[in-house]
């Protein structure tokens, strides 16, 4: 079911850090990977300690964060988690439970790696980003 335009996915996932690097084109080969999502109150997107495998951007609606059953933040439109889910394979460090009806896009890291895969510009990129984070010097080995 196609809910968003591949301009709002564009957008949402270029506020993502890990993607920020990436140009429109490669922003827009991302988006076509994704799944559109409309999920009801109660709906777990992920579940502490066990192991992560989407990365889940919230259009509209909200979601609750608990870790250790005790609540640690909101989420709402124009947020997202599990971006680490697309790099590694961890378990989750929280669990976000739906709040209000919410309409969201998923990533999986199969999804993704098969994107990685197909535009080495993207995994340059991607890598770039995650090193900053990291606090390593991106510079790639000549």
């Amino acid at each position: 079911m196609r809910l968003f335009s591949k301009d709002v996915k564009v957008e949402a996932l270029k506020r993502a850090p890990l993607f920020e690097e990436l140009s429109k084109k490669e922003l827009t080969t991302l988006a076509s990977a994704t799944d559109d999502l409309a999920l009801e109150p109660g709906t777990v997107l992920c579940r502490e300690g066990r192991i992560g495998t989407e990365f889940f951007v919230i259009v509209d609606g909200d979601a609750e964060v608990t870790q250790g059953g005790k609540r640690i933040a909101t989420l709402s439109g124009g947020d997202f988690v599990g971006e680490i889910a697309l790099l590694t394979t961890t378990k989750r460090t929280a669990t976000v439970t739906v709040t209000t009806p919410l309409r969201c896009f998923v990533l999986t890291q199969s999804a993704f790696r098969r994107v990685l895969a197909d535009s080495p510009s993207v995994q340059v990129k991607v890598m770039k980003s995650l090193a900053e984070r990291l606090g390593h010097d991106a510079e790639p080995a000549p």
